[in-house]
């Protein structure tokens, strides 16, 4: 251990000397109260450390002791449900030490040590095991099976391992290696800072199905993807991440509130409790865990909460399980950054961030994807990253917003205007885009319609000749367009409020399906093809636009899933006998 005297304390940061024998990022305890901290630059024997905690009232001349080890997480049975700060500390448990208020320097273990949880063997004696290999299962929730991993280092033969109930110090099985019998227990440490490994990287050719219509099929990401959701304060981020919480396709969700305030986090703790698992019927928390850091806990604090989410979620990853990990927000924690470099008096880049801000967020977001994970098996896991950014007043040409767009591949760039139009969700069709659309080409043509792809692209055209047209009404009326226009207008109305346009509080339009988005986008469009052809043959244009069928196609997002089928060719019926109609009466 490196024992070390505090020379200067800068907010957050604490200067200290005699601190030769101490490694960078090592955890160090400071003063007499352990406050929790972490090196983040040496020179000789002066150490650099940012304290995890309040540090008003410390002062030269207290003491430094390192631990020797990096700031690291603990991973095993009792993760899901459970809330954590941003050092993975039991929020739980430190109000039953503490109270309501935090104190400082309490230490309490990141997993329970009392509880049992019944492990099940999923190897014997005898058997060969590599790391990543599962050692046996704890069904720790009714929806999670945690699997119990063989940890990084270790392989050999098991030589010992049966079924019972252990705590998570408890040794559960042994094994043989070169260099000797190893004991094994259900928990394991890994150093935030450092990605956990994989056998290999696959390409996202999958999609993270989400149910939002806006997403699927004009922006999709896929399973191992990087997404960043921009927007101004109240245009809908937070909704936006609870209803892919919610409703994305992903066995375990990870929701880091980074630097939020407090009223969100609260939000998302009271709400996460409540709502019902589409999937399962219980309750989402069977499935997530929370990494709560407000913005009036240590600013420091924010920059570990990112690091102790992703390797959470790579842990699951590892399970083979597909992990979504929401992050709310990025800004907040390059604001951390931002203030620990003033701190350090680096040099700063543009707007005061430091100028490795772009290389600190692409380390973060590099650690999503979609792989074949550790051992012996060819198991596919995946953690896919949605990153909320919080650019000052909405503007996106800020360093943070910018350093973000050159990494990931989607931008849902969310819109006020549309938020204060109660246009939810509020992502802007315009600006937004994805490049992931290629590469999931050929999975929306095999298993959802070989025309979706060309739908999509029909859907995405009319919405951008909507936006010139549009420029054009203003300047000189809706009277001065021709009949064909009009029609452009009505259909890319009816893509607006009918398709894009989703209520996350209604029971059905919630959540659409694959196949449910397609035969809205056939509707749609089929009252726009047929349309034309109807005008083609003398039909009035106010007729077309005044058809009952209309407002029926716009209802079939409430339609049930099993009843949809019959609801589109009634509609489509509907709409052909209306505009044959039309074309008679155009005398």
């Amino acid at each position: 251990m490196a024992n070390g005297v505090i020379t200067k304390v800068a907010g957050p940061l604490v200067i200290a000397e005699g601190m030769r024998d101490a490694n960078m990022f090592d955890v160090v305890r400071v003063s007499d109260q352990h406050l929790i901290g972490e090196i983040i630059e040496m020179h000789g024997d002066k150490a650099s450390i940012q304290v995890y905690e309040e540090t008003s009232g410390l002062g030269p001349g207290e003491e430094v002791v390192s631990t020797g080890r990096p700031l690291s997480v603990e991973l095993g049975p009792g993760l899901i449900g459970s809330i954590f700060d941003g050092i993975q500390r039991p929020l739980a448990k430190i109000m039953e030490v503490s109270g309501t208020n935090l104190q400082r320097g309490v230490e309490v273990p990141s997993l329970d040590r009392e509880k049992k949880w019944p492990f099940v063997p999923a190897v014997q004696i005898g058997d060969e095991v590599v790391p990543g290999d599962t050692l046996g299962t704890v069904q720790e929730t009714p929806v999670v099976s945690h699997k119990i991993m063989v940890p990084a280092g270790i392989s050999g033969k098991v030589a010992d391992i049966k079924k019972d109930f252990y705590s998570v110090e408890d040794v559960v099985a042994c094994v043989d290696t070169e260099k000797g019998r190893v004991e094994l227990t259900m928990m394991q440490s890994w150093p935030v800072r450092v990605g956990r490994p994989y056998k290999a990287k696959l390409s996202p050719d999958i999609p993270l199905v989400t149910g939002q219509r806006v997403i699927d099929t004009l922006f999709p990401i896929a399973k191992g993807g990087v997404a960043a959701v921009p927007g101004p304060f109240g245009s809908g981020k937070t909704v936006v991440q609870h209803q892919l919480a919610k409703w994305a396709a992903a066995d375990i969700i990870v929701y880091i509130g980074c630097g939020e305030r407090g009223n969100e986090m609260t939000d998302v703790l009271n709400e996460f409790p409540e709502l019902r698992d589409p999937r399962t019927g219980s309750s989402l928390m069977e499935r997530t865990v929370l990494i709560a850091n407000t913005s009036d806990m240590p600013v420091a604090a924010r920059e570990a909460s990112i690091y102790t989410g992703i390797t959470i979620a790579e842990y699951f990853r590892d399970m083979g399980y597909t992990v979504a990990l929401m992050a709310d927000s990025t800004s907040r924690w390059a604001e951390a950054l931002r203030e620990m470099s003033g701190r350090l008096e680096e040099m700063p880049g543009e707007e005061g961030y430091p100028a490795y801000l772009g290389s600190r967020l692409a380390q973060f977001y590099e650690r999503a994807g979609r792989v074949i994970v550790q051992g012996s098996e060819n198991i596919e896991g995946a953690l896919s990253v949605i990153g909320a950014v919080s650019p000052p007043g909405g503007d996106i040409s800020e360093p943070v917003s910018q350093a973000t767009l050159r990494i990931v591949k989607v931008f849902w760039g969310l819109d006020s205007s549309l938020a204060y139009k109660r246009h939810f969700p509020a992502i802007n069709w315009l600006t937004s885009y994805s490049l992931y659309a290629d590469s999931l080409e050929g999975w929306f043509k095999e298993n959802v319609d070989p025309e979706w792809n060309t739908l999509r692209s029909r859907l995405m055209a009319l919405l951008q000749d909507e936006a010139e047209l549009e420029e054009i009404v203003k300047l000189v009326g809706m009277d001065a367009l021709s009949a064909p226009d009009r029609l452009k207008l009505e259909a890319a109305r009816s893509i607006r409020e009918d398709y894009l346009h989703q209520n996350a509080f209604h029971d059905v339009d919630t959540y659409t399906s694959m196949s449910k988005q397609f035969c809205m986008m056939s509707a749609i469009l089929a009252f726009y093809d047929r349309s034309v052809a109807a005008l083609n043959s003398g039909a009035d244009i106010e007729a077309i636009v005044a058809m009952p069928s209309r407002e029926r196609i716009g209802r079939i997002k409430y339609v049930t899933e099993e009843k949809v089928r019959e609801e589109y060719d009634a509609v489509i019926a509907q709409l052909q006998s209306e505009l044959d109609a039309a074309v008679k009466n155009k005398d």
